[in-house]
C-alpha cells in the first residue's frame, strides 16, 4: 500500500474523539449557562429549548429590564421565528426573575460567550471530519457515515487494522464488556456494538435487528477493505453497498429478493473502467489538440522563416544590383 498524505487516519482519530469530548462538555457548560442565567430570567429556558440559542439569546439579553421592540429583529434572526421573538419579549416583562448586578452579568455573558464560540467551533471540526473522512475513507464513510466510521476506525486503531478485522469482529467492536460478561456468565453476547447508531439498525424491526446488525458488518469490513487497499479514491463501492443494505431491509419488510453481492461489484467495476476510459479518452484528444497545436507553430513558423528568407534574398539581390551600377558608373567616368 502506498503511502499518501491525505489518507492519515491518526487525524480521523484524534478529531473523533475531541468531537466527543466537546459533546459533553458543551452540555456541561450548557446547563450551567441554563442554570446561571435562569436565576434572573427562569420565563427563557421553556421558550428557548436549543442550547446554543439560549446561549446567544442570554448573551443578547443580558439584563431582561433593558429588552424593549428594538431588540425584536435580532431576537428573530437567533430564533428564527417572529412569534417567539415576541413572546420572548412579553415573557421579559412579566418575568419573576431575580435582579442581577453588573459584575454577575458581566460574568454569566462572559461565560454565555464562550459556550458560543465552543458550539461554534464544534460546528467546524465536524466539517474537517466529514473531509477527512471523504479522503481516507470515502466508501465506509458513504455506507455508515462520517461519525460512526471515524468511531469505528478509532477504536481499531487505524484504518489498516479495521480492514483486517474479520465482519465478526466489526459487528460486536465498542461492545467488548458485554460480550466478556455474556462469556462469563455464558448468557446471550451482543449483537451489535458501535455499528448499532447507524441508521439501519434503527430503522429495522426488533426480530430483525440482530439479522441485519450482522449484514452491516459483513459490508464495513468490505468497504473498509477497498478504501485501505484500493490506490484511487473513489465512493461508489460504498454507495452501492448502501443500496444494498437498503434492498437487504425492503426484503426484510416485503421478502423483495435482493441483488446478489457480484452482481453489485461487478456493476461498480464496469462503471470505473468507462470512467477510466472516457478520461483516458479525454487525455488523448488534449494531446492530439496539443500536438496539432504544435504543428501549426511550427507551421507557421516555417511560413515566416521563408518569407523572411524571401526578403533578405531580395534585398541582397537589390545591393547587388545597386554595387554593379554604381562600378558601372564610375568605369564610365574613368573612360571619359
Amino acid at each position: 500500500v502506498k503511502f499518501n498524505v491525505h489518507r492519515v487516519d491518526m487525524m480521523i482519530i484524534q478529531s473523533i474523539a475531541l468531537l466527543d469530548q466537546l459533546d459533553k462538555d458543551l452540555n456541561t457548560f450548557a446547563m450551567r449557562v441554563r442554570e446561571w442565567y435562569g436565576w434572573h430570567f427562569p420565563e427563557l429556558v421553556k421558550i428557548a429549548g436549543d442550547n446554543y440559542i439560549f446561549a446567544r439569546l442570554a448573551n443578547l439579553i443580558q439584563h431582561k429590564e433593558n429588552l424593549d421592540e428594538e431588540m425584536l429583529p435580532q431576537m428573530e434572526e437567533i430564533l428564527m421565528d417572529a412569534g417567539k421573538a415576541k413572546e420572548v419579549l412579553e415573557a421579559a416583562r412579566k418575568s419573576m426573575g431575580h435582579e442581577l448586578s453588573e459584575i454577575d452579568m458581566l460574568n454569566i455573558s462572559r461565560f454565555a460567550d464562550k459556550v458560543i464560540t465552543l458550539s461554534e467551533y464544534r460546528k467546524e471540526l465536524h466539517n474537517y471530519l466529514i473531509k477527512k473522512m471523504s479522503d481516507c475513507a470515502p466508501n465506509l464513510s458513504a455506507l455508515i457515515g462520517e461519525q460512526v466510521g471515524a468511531r469505528l476506525i478509532s477504536k481499531a486503531g487505524s484504518l489498516t487494522n479495521l480492514a483486517k478485522y474479520p465482519a465478526s469482529t466489526v459487528q460486536i467492536l465498542g461492545a467488548e464488556k458485554a460480550l466478556f460478561r455474556a462469556m462469563k456468565t455464558k448468557g446471550n453476547t451482543p449483537k451489535y456494538g458501535l455499528i448499532y447508531h447507524s441508521t439501519f439498525i434503527g430503522r429495522a424491526q426488533p426480530k430483525n435487528k440482530g439479522r441485519i446488525s450482522r449484514y452491516l458488518a459483513n459490508k464495513c469490513s468490505i468497504a473498509s477493505r477497498v478504501d485501505c487497499f484500493s490506490e484511487d479514491l473513489t465512493d461508489k463501492y460504498g454507495l452501492k453497498l448502501r443500496d444494498q443494505v437498503e434492498e437487504r431491509l425492503e426484503f426484510y419488510r416485503t421478502g423483495k429478493t435482493p441483488r446478489k453481492n457480484i452482481d453489485v461489484m461487478a456493476e461498480v467495476a464496469k462503471e470505473l473502467e468507462s470512467e477510466a476510459k472516457d478520461k483516458s479518452g479525454d487525455k488523448d484528444e488534449s494531446k492530439e489538440k496539443s500536438k496539432k497545436k504544435k504543428k501549426r507553430k511550427r507551421d507557421d513558423g516555417d511560413e515566416d522563416g521563408k518569407k523572411k528568407k524571401i526578403k533578405k534574398d531580395k534585398k541582397k539581390k537589390e545591393k547587388g544590383q545597386k554595387g554593379k551600377d554604381g562600378k558601372k558608373k564610375k568605369t564610365k567616368k574613368d573612360k571619359k
